[in-house]
């Protein structure tokens, strides 16, 4: 697994009881992946001759993250290395400007691409102001997307940026109810699955929790966005797993994003499916059977650990220690990352019955081992 973040310490743990290895190219031995795997090597992803030896070593390769170069890509499979995604498929993640293109009859907001202000003006005069200026590759989280006002607001911006020497496209801001999701997953040969749609609350661009599945989505709705993600990965020949985001609206989904690997939105199936989305990523790229995706409580909730504004007074072990104390049926995944304002530190999955209250407790799990506090007040001494 190219890269050695969060993504691939979890593929990592996945490995093991599949009786694999995982061997992960880490830019430094402190990343989540390097700090569990025996397996690591060190390279940079962007170094063609990293990337040749790395590949050499291994059955086949995959990523934890989109941005290896793909024109390396093609060189390591003209040379006879097993990539999976292939780039073909890979790039639809990479280059937002391209997936609309190639999706564009399935259901994706109307778009252009930005060379010059005129273009984002006319565009906005067309399609209505405000409209969502985007990188065309890169950004993520919120990064590389501005929200263009009016004319004026898409002059100078769009002068800075494109000045800047980023690629830019512009699409029309989509009136949504909220953001769905759902994880696909295809082997070489076609075999295909998906886990139940999920609802995403994003604070401030990003991902803060997961619901599984969707709340209040009707069923024929849900079949239609299991197929609709199945048909795209059939689209792009994707082999491996895949997050396709979505906008829900009174007229239907939109297509938001692709992420061909494991994502954000499937962590909840480590402890919430008879598949997780890594063990299913590792079947697929393996050419085995994949394995089933059923729901094992009718409601899971996944909340991201962010780190802190401020430095918590506790230390992990012991906000660790407190969380066990209280909630005994926490499932927790610390990434092994430094804390720092804001970045995904880890991540607590809640299984249960009743929505309200399972959502409940994965936000205060989360809250207490962010910031070393309880948001509802709880005395872990006096109860």
């Amino acid at each position: 697994m190219v890269g050695a973040g969060q993504l691939a310490r979890m593929t990592h743990q996945a490995a093991v009881a599949l009786g694999q290895s995982l061997h992960v190219l880490a830019n430094s031995l402190d990343e989540p992946a390097a700090l569990v795997s025996p397996n690591t090597s060190l390279g940079s992803h962007t170094d063609l001759e990293a990337l040749r030896a790395f590949g050499k070593s291994v059955d086949v390769l995959t990523f934890d993250h989109e941005h290896v170069p793909g024109e390396h890509l093609r060189t390591l499979v003209a040379e006879g290395i097993r990539v999976h995604p292939a780039p073909e498929a890979l790039v639809h993640a990479q280059n937002k400007l391209l997936m609309r293109e190639r999706l564009a009859d399935l259901g994706v907001p109307p778009f252009t691409e930005v060379l010059s202000v005129d273009d984002a003006v006319k565009f906005g005069n067309e399609h209505g102001w405000p409209c969502v200026l985007k990188s065309i590759s890169g950004g993520y989280d919120g990064r590389g997307v501005w929200m263009l006002d009016d004319p004026a607001a898409a002059e100078t911006t769009v002068a800075e940026l494109l000045e800047a020497g980023t690629p830019l496209m512009v699409e029309q801001k989509v009136s949504m109810r909220r953001e769905l999701a759902v994880m696909v997953a295809r082997s070489p040969f076609g075999q295909g699955g998906t886990w139940p749609v999920v609802e995403t609350v994003q604070v401030n661009g990003i991902c803060v929790e997961v619901l599984a599945p969707a709340p209040g989505l009707d069923p024929d709705r849900a079949d239609a966005i299991q197929d609709l993600a199945l048909r795209i990965a059939d689209r792009i020949g994707l082999t491996g797993v895949m997050a396709v985001e979505l906008f829900d609206t009174d007229d239907g989904v939109v297509i938001n994003e692709l992420a061909t690997r494991p994502h954000n939105s499937g962590h909840w199936t480590i402890e919430g499916a008879r598949t997780s989305q890594f063990e299913q990523h590792l079947r697929a790229v393996l050419d085995y059977p994949l394995g089933a995706t059923d729901q094992l409580a009718p409601v899971v909730v996944m909340a991201n650990v962010l780190g802190a504004p401020a430095s918590p007074a506790m230390g992990p072990d012991e906000r660790l220690h407190h969380l066990f104390a209280r909630f005994r049926d926490a499932h927790v995944h610390n990434y092994g990352k430094q804390e720092r304002p804001g970045r995904k530190i880890g991540h607590v999955t809640m299984l249960g019955t009743d929505l309200d209250d399972v959502r409940r407790r994965a936000s205060l799990a989360a809250h207490w081992l962010s910031r070393g506090e309880w948001a509802d007040g709880y005395d872990i001494h006096g109860g």
